[in-house]
């Protein structure tokens, strides 16, 4: 279990870390490359939500799924990363709008 528990945390992680180079490449008028970080973005929280996935549904099955803080600390990263993924995606779109106007 702790390493399904580690998997969401490093996946998350490394979605976050895309999201925010995203940014950074939007920032810097780098929109393919901000694009395809979030992309990269996305296959990191795939793979961290599969891993959620497995959890819920072994205790679906009634496995034994022991409530923990490091549990807790994976649902945190990957929530939170969901949704600043998202917010990097509107960021970069209004980088975009913004460099358009300025051109």
């Amino acid at each position: 279990m702790e390493e399904v528990i580690l998997n969401i945390i490093m996946h998350s992680g490394e979605a976050r870390s895309h999201a925010m180079e995203a940014i950074s490449s939007a920032k810097s008028g780098d929109f393919d490359e901000a694009r395809e970080l979030i992309v990269r973005a996305d296959e990191e929280l795939g793979y961290a939500h599969s891993s959620q996935t497995s959890l819920i549904q072994g205790e679906a099955a009634n496995d034994n799924i022991e409530f923990s803080l490091l549990l807790v600390h994976a649902q945190d990263h990957l929530m939170t990363t969901m949704t600043f993924k998202d917010l990097a995606v509107e960021l970069i779109e209004v980088h975009e709008k913004i460099n358009s106007i300025n051109k």
